[in-house]
């Protein structure tokens, strides 16, 4: 089964749901998101929110759908989506906030330079959007989009990133927020992901998106919104009781994606 969409598409769907004409070198926007959107909302978004935990698979989500059913009823929109090879964290993310394939944006194995292409960090401050990145420290977000002009929000823990995106979600001062989570992806490689502690990451993961989307249904009220789901790769068992990523295989090239829409009131 090959992925019907990919994650360089999310980059240009955020611009264009913010009002903003993408440029023309990166993947065209979602077609099902933007039909989605105008179902729910009037006119353009003013306030995107991509929460990117990291590697939860589509086999995931099929083996543990019971688990997914608070994010579900705090969703629009489910869409299968593919990776990008190699399906590796700084590649992955480099493209889904470029738009451009690894071989375009030139990150194509597991290092993290400063992205020299210009990426949504880029052309939405230009426009006139302030932007956060809220990543825990020396994790690939937190790294290969500096050097824009953007606020950027770095902490030891996931539990303090979330507590600071919570926070400017009340304080309501930026149009586009990215939060990283990579709390899934550690206990994966250390356990399994199918270990105790991996689905507790996991379920925690679902736990932050709800919580988001409360505070943002509570905080934004006279805003378009767009709220996304967004994790990277998937992963697989190693050696009968490791996790990884990396290959070309549905494991870790297929995931799924979730978006909501939140319709400006009053």
């Amino acid at each position: 089964m090959k992925d019907r969409f990919c994650i360089t598409q999310v980059a240009a769907t955020a611009e264009t749901l913010l009002g903003i004409a993408p440029d023309a070198a990166m993947a065209p926007p979602l077609t099902p998101v933007l039909r989605s959107a105008g179902r729910r909302l009037t006119g353009p978004c003013d306030r995107v929110f991509l929460y990117n935990p990291d590697a939860i698979a589509q086999w995931l989500y099929a083996a543990y759908c019971s688990r997914f059913a608070p994010l579900e009823a705090r969703a629009d929109l489910g869409l299968g989506m593919g990776s990008v090879y190699p399906p590796v964290t700084p590649v992955c993310f480099a493209s889904m906030y470029s738009g451009l394939q690894p071989k375009e944006h030139g990150i194509r194995a597991y290092v993290k330079p400063v992205l020299a292409v210009d990426t949504v960090f880029d052309h939405l401050p230009r426009a006139g959007r302030r932007c956060a990145i809220v990543s825990t420290e020396g994790d690939s977000i937190s790294l290969i989009f500096l050097g824009r002009d953007v606020d950027y929000y770095i902490f030891p823990t996931v539990a303090q990133c979330n507590r600071k995106a919570l926070e400017l979600i009340r304080e309501d001062r930026h149009h586009f927020i990215a939060l990283y989570n990579g709390n899934y992806d550690h206990w994966m490689h250390r356990g399994g992901p199918e270990s105790p502690w991996a689905l507790r990451a996991l379920k925690a993961n679902i736990s932050a998106y709800c919580a988001l989307h409360d505070a943002i249904r509570e905080a934004w009220g006279t805003h378009n919104t767009a709220l996304v789901f967004a994790p990277d790769h998937g992963c697989h068992r190693q050696y009968g009781f490791l996790g990884q990523h990396g290959v070309d295989a549905p494991c870790d090239m297929h995931i799924r994606h979730f978006w909501r829409f939140f319709p400006a009131r009053g």
